[in-house]
């Protein structure tokens, strides 16, 4: 279903790890390591089994889409009825990975991770506590999904989001690829589980958001 490329090793650049001193080249946020650290790009793909029967996917299952009115799916208890929201492979247990996210003339939309087994049915509320640890674009400004909400000042508005996850330390950071900035690192501690990328449209405000190609090895 999915696979991963091993992009830098021992003194190369590298996509973005806390704690570390940072670089930027022109495709991809980068750092330059003296300790022998392994990340990886994530070749994320979107979950059809999740997804909320307004999303349309498309045929690669880089794309979603809100629909005019929901489709006639089968019903299924890994599918999101209440919101518009689908699930990514890969599951994640371990390791640092990182993915991006093209969000130009996307309208309104969640991004970030949540627990494999996030409630999907009846009221949900995108926030750490319920498993869920993301960002918001809604109505020209940014939020962190924080409790409570913290809204986020960009000096850009940006194109691209790259989302970069270290499971062992339990931090998810997001990064405007535009300016090249950081948004926002949530600091969980442990995610007590696997979890999944997690992206949310808004079914009156969204038009599409596509999950850009793993960078070749």
């Amino acid at each position: 279903i999915w696979d991963i490329n091993k992009i830098s090793i021992r003194g190369k650049k590298l996509p973005l790890i806390s704690q570390a001193n940072t670089a930027v080249s022109a495709s991809r946020i980068t750092l330059i390591f003296s300790e022998n650290i392994i990340v990886f790009a994530a070749n994320v793909i979107l979950d059809p089994a999740t997804a909320h029967p307004a999303l349309i996917l498309s045929e690669e299952n880089r794309c979603v889409t809100c629909g005019e009115k929901s489709q006639d799916l089968p019903r299924d208890p890994q599918r999101f009825n209440s919101l518009p929201c689908v699930l990514g492979h890969p599951v994640v247990t371990s390791g640092r990975f990182y993915w991006e996210v093209d969000i130009r003339d996307s309208g309104a939309w969640d991004l970030g991770i949540c627990r494999h087994n996030v409630m999907r049915q009846g009221r949900i509320c995108v926030k750490p506590e319920d498993g869920f640890w993301a960002i918001r674009f809604y109505k020209d400004e940014y939020w962190a999904l924080t409790s409570p909400e913290m809204q986020l000042t960009l000096k850009e508005h940006p194109t691209r989001v790259c989302i970069f996850l270290e499971y062992e330390d339990g931090r998810i950071s997001f990064y405007n690829m535009t300016d090249e900035s950081h948004m926002h690192t949530f600091s969980q501690g442990s995610f007590n589980g696997s979890v999944r990328p997690f992206f949310r449209l808004w079914l009156n405000d969204s038009k599409h958001l596509t999950i850009c190609p793993a960078p070749k090895a």
